[in-house]
């Protein structure tokens, strides 16, 4: 487990988010992509109660995309965390990619790839 401090890119929220493991999940899904405009995101998939806000406030975003994951509806008592955000973003390794039956033709292969979800 690893705590982490982070923020959004104007700086008016912070957070702190405990990780099971200290890796980005490198997500290819077409959603992730038109969000982000870039060929992935960086994210982990964590328990609401291992982040918490310590500065500023969160606003509602509903978007919908063929991820199932990013349905908040669906995940329950899970959040997607932009790993990308954190403040240790630079020192974190891959740990897995997902939804690569969407990864761009001419993006390398960097972890263990799924062609959507891994199983549970």
């Amino acid at each position: 487990m690893s705590k982490e401090q982070g923020k959004c890119h104007c700086g008016k929220v912070e957070w702190e988010v405990t990780l099971n493991e200290k890796k980005h999940i490198l997500c290819h899904c077409d959603t992730c992509k038109i969000l982000s405009g870039g060929t992935y995101t960086l994210n982990q998939i964590v328990p609401m109660d291992q982040i918490k806000i310590t500065k500023g406030s969160l606003k509602d975003y509903t978007y919908y995309g063929d991820s199932a994951y990013h349905h908040q509806e669906i995940m329950g008592d899970n959040i997607v965390v932009r790993t990308g955000l954190l403040n240790s973003a630079k020192s974190m390794q891959p740990g897995a990619e997902i939804y690569g039956k969407a990864r761009l033709p001419w993006v390398v292969e960097v972890a263990q790839t799924f062609d959507t979800m891994p199983p549970s």
